[in-house]
């Protein structure tokens, strides 16, 4: 009986393991080379005025997560960018007290919870941003969204957040986009979404959507330009080192393909060449920078970023993000140690994390990375001008 057992089981891998790789072939091997439309100045005319503050002349923006699990660059970089430009009053919220732990890296103090910003603050906010988190159907968040929304509150979904919106019943029967990696997703539980391909950034009757997690940069400069005009997101822009913020997007450049699957698969295999990365943490530094830097590192399946500093309190940011630190500086071997870039723009912080990855890790583990951030300017069959720091 057991030999039987044994044989039927090894039958039911092989064929698992020819199903893998029938399925495995059947993707493309590389991505589709793709060019961005051109979108007409009418078109962008009409989402600036759709992201207009609908309460006050400086609005109040709610970053809100989750605490055991949201997404760092999604919720740090919206944070830090609308913070630089001073326009709004920014919070970032957590849904119960403690520390929000982000993933794949950092560990930050939320500035309120969302019962503590409902109560100094009845009439809601201008913009609530929702960030990717590990699950889409927390009920606090959801019931949340929906209040705020009630009250006027423009929703915008960056990235996979866009996926915990539509929970929320806040996409239905609207124009919306997502990380390419969800889109199906999205549309099969929420089929009245209407997918709008080759778009950032899309706005619909107080709801925005972005795609990937890269897109948090240009999302965030069309909301300063609606709230405080072009000259002032010009500024902002040329502090994060960002030539051009429109809504364009070559969607088609961004979808699974053999390498992308086939790298990460040799990257989780290779168990015994992991390594944890240090990343120090300075008083004042770019938390933008900080989040994209350690976002990345996280993102290889090669490596993990793991915050150090010298003592066991949060350390302060540019713009006012406490950082937890992991571990203790004095701990840590030096030669585990990652630059920062704190002192580089953030556009041009991510270009050089993606090409530091490249050296340590190879090309195709950098455009894994890539791939996972729905950046643009790192795709080598994409004409982009998105970033300062074009190669």
């Amino acid at each position: 009986m057991s030999r039987y057992f044994i044989v039927g089981g090894l039958i039911v891998v092989l064929l698992s393991l020819v199903g893998f790789g029938v399925w495995m072939f059947s993707l493309p091997a590389t991505a589709t080379i793709a060019d961005k439309e051109e979108i007409a100045t009418s078109e962008m005319q009409a989402m600036l005025a759709s992201l207009k503050s609908p309460k006050r002349g400086r609005p109040i923006v709610a970053v809100v997560g989750i605490n055991d699990a949201t997404e760092t660059t999604d919720y740090i970089v919206p944070t830090g960018i609308l913070r630089r430009a001073n326009v709004a009053d920014v919070f970032m919220l957590a849904t119960a007290q403690g520390p929000v732990k982000l993933y794949p890296a950092l560990t930050v103090e939320a500035d309120a919870t969302i019962a503590t910003f409902d109560a100094q603050n009845p009439a809601g906010a201008d913009y609530v941003i929702v960030p990717a988190m590990s699950r889409d159907d927390d009920p606090t968040v959801l019931t949340w969204l929906h209040e705020q929304a009630r009250k006027g509150a423009i929703i915008i979904g960056v990235c996979a957040g866009a996926k915990i919106v539509a929970e929320a019943g806040l996409l239905d029967n609207k124009r919306a986009t997502t990380h390419w990696y969800y889109v199906k997703v999205m549309l099969e539980k929420h089929p009245s979404i209407s997918y709008v391909a080759n778009r950032r950034v899309v706005v619909d009757h107080g709801a925005a959507t972005s795609t990937g997690i890269s897109a948090s940069m240009p999302m965030m400069l069309l909301l300063i330009e609606a709230i405080a005009g072009r000259q002032k997101a010009e500024t902002v822009a040329n502090d994060l080192a960002v030539l051009s913020w429109d809504a364009r997007h070559a969607s088609a450049a961004f979808q699974l393909t053999r390498s992308f699957t086939t790298t990460i698969l040799g990257n989780v295999l290779a168990f015994w060449n992991r390594e944890s990365i240090g990343v120090p943490l300075q008083p004042g530094m770019d938390e933008v920078s900080l989040a994209f830097v350690a976002d990345a590192w996280s993102r290889t399946y090669r490596s993990q970023a793991v915050s150090l500093a010298d003592m066991s309190n949060p350390v302060e940011t540019r713009n006012g993000i406490r950082v937890i630190p992991e571990k203790m500086t004095a701990d840590w071997p030096e030669v585990q140690y990652i630059e920062t870039l704190s002192d580089q723009p953030p556009a041009r912080a991510l270009d050089q994390v993606l090409s530091a990855i490249a050296e340590r890790y190879g090309t195709r583990t950098s455009d894994v990375v890539a791939m996972q951030l729905e950046y643009p300017q790192h795709m080598p069959s994409m004409n982009d001008v998105t970033s300062s720091a074009t190669k």
